[in-house]
């Protein structure tokens, strides 16, 4: 692999091993294994993926969150959704490590469809490591840090600008902010490197990095992304940041991403 994160073909490397968890996250993964498995069973579980610090070996105790992707055999259902909730709330307050446990919920259709070749393909594909079960990379591409990809993977921040709006002017204390700010997290600086991914022709996860490399090629918004990347591991309670984030940024940011890429395919 290169050190762009390409292999010699030019495609992108999948992140993360299970042989990368840290020693202090392998008993939050192996309890949720556990959990996974007793409250789902193979005929509705098709298999299951960590993704994000966990598995890339970059987690930090008590920051960092546990992230998994369900795959379903069918559509989840309301059912689902709920045990599912019990399910993050139990490992939450067991473990202290973890600064938070989300689990997503998609079924096998919708991660191998065509309409998510691009998004929800490339996510598994690239961004997951396989945990439990049959391993859905084996049915999606290689993917490339094309253009396309750029697009159908980001080029739907002006809906996340509409929500993070209404919550910023609902926001009345210093927790609502910070509650909103962890919410916008690490969007503002996953789009502005996807923005530039094609010209720099190589793929990271990492959100320093993301940020200084969108800033060589936008000098005139470094600053304000290099906040960006500091708000995506610790959010802030200062509204003003929140409200950069939102109207400057954030705003300047689905402009310039349409203009390059083009819009996201829209979803039903």
């Amino acid at each position: 692999m290169t050190v762009n994160g390409l292999h010699p073909d030019g495609t992108i490397a999948r992140e993360g091993g299970l042989d990368r968890v840290p020693a202090a996250f392998r008993s939050v993964v192996d309890a949720a294994r556990i959990e996974v498995t007793s409250g789902f069973g193979a005929d509705r579980l098709h298999s299951a993926y960590l993704y994000g610090s966990i598995p890339r070996g970059t987690a930090i105790p008590r920051v960092s969150d546990l992230d998994v992707l369900l795959a379903f055999r069918d559509e989840p259902g309301d059912a689902d959704h709920a045990r599912v909730r019990a399910m993050e709330d139990a490992l939450d307050q067991r473990f202290e490590q973890v600064n938070g446990v989300g689990i997503l919920l998609c079924s096998t259709d919708k991660l191998l469809s065509d309409l998510e070749r691009y998004d929800l393909g490339f996510f598994v594909a690239c961004l997951c490591t396989s945990w439990i079960g049959d391993d859905l990379a084996a049915r999606l591409p290689a993917y490339r840090p094309t253009s396309l990809l750029a697009r159908e993977t980001n080029g739907d921040l002006d809906l996340a600008l509409v929500r993070w709006s209404r919550q910023a002017a609902e926001a009345t204390t210093s927790t609502d902010v910070e509650a909103l700010t962890r919410g916008i997290g690490r969007r503002p600086v996953r789009t502005g490197f996807t923005l530039i991914m094609p010209r720099w022709g190589g793929w990271t996860s990492d959100i320093r990095q993301a940020a200084e490399l969108f800033g060589t090629y936008y000098p005139h918004r470094a600053a304000q992304m290099a906040i960006a990347a500091v708000v995506a591991r610790q959010p802030s309670a200062d509204l003003s940041v929140a409200e950069m984030l939102i109207d400057d940024l954030g705003r300047w940011l689905a402009d310039e991403y349409v203009a390059v890429h083009g819009k996201k395919a829209p979803r039903p």
